[in-house]
């Protein structure tokens, strides 16, 4: 992966926390690592736990960015949900898995779409 696209990604990651917060999350990790794979973000709604999943774009040309969230991804991303599920030992009231689609402008700030309970 290019510095160009990893520095796009980090900073689409970042819109996408400032996003959450924004909307009254609460991020309990970024960036969660472990032997199977890497979940973007992971944030409380209440008592409700998100498990956030990143999409940057800077055009429309491969599409809508949560397209590129396929069933492989999908799940990935429940299995590691498990994962941290068990390794943190909290016991949310609820789950859902989220994507938040990031469109970053030429000029001006990036537009982001919070895709709730996307899967």
């Amino acid at each position: 992966m290019t510095m160009t696209r990893l520095a796009i990604g980090a900073y689409g990651e970042r819109c996408a926390v400032r996003h959450l917060v924004e909307a009254g999350l609460r991020v309990a990790a970024r960036n969660w690592r472990c032997d199977h794979g890497e979940v973007d973000i992971i944030a409380w709604e209440g008592d409700v736990l998100a498990f956030c999943e990143v999409k940057t774009r800077r055009g429309g040309a491969y599409g809508f960015p949560g397209e590129a969230v396929g069933p492989a991804k999908v799940r990935r991303l429940r299995r590691l949900a498990l994962r941290w599920l068990q390794e943190s030992g909290a016991h949310p009231r609820e789950i859902r898995f989220d994507v938040l689609e990031v469109y970053v402008a030429r000029t001006g700030g990036a537009l982001v779409e919070h895709i709730r309970s996307a899967f």
